[in-house]
């Protein structure tokens, strides 16, 4: 965060300990070290985040955000068949996640 952001120390800190009073971060404390791990897979927290952008900024629309994400960043031939794939799967499942 610090090199993404320019942030201070101080202000990563500030954060990692909201994120461990959340729940979402754990801390180990050895020779006066803190090391902080994510408690939350990663694919659960980018559906939570994708959630939250597509309520927010698409009204919901999951197309609307798969659009826009899509001009934004074009994918490639292979990426798009993976897409293809993917929403085949999505379909034949019923529109539930595998």
């Amino acid at each position: 965060m610090a090199k993404a952001r320019n942030a201070g120390y101080t202000t990563v800190l500030k954060f990692m300990q909201i994120m461990l009073e959340k729940g979402l971060l754990a801390r180990t404390e050895s020779h006066r070290v803190h090391t902080y791990e994510s408690t939350v897979p990663q694919e659960i927290t980018q559906r939570q985040l994708v959630r939250d952008l597509a309520d927010r900024a698409f009204g919901g629309s999951p197309s609307s955000l798969v659009m826009q994400a899509l001009a934004a960043k074009p994918a490639s031939r292979d990426e798009l068949a993976q897409i293809r794939q993917m929403l085949d799967e999505y379909e034949q499942a019923g529109g539930k996640r595998s």
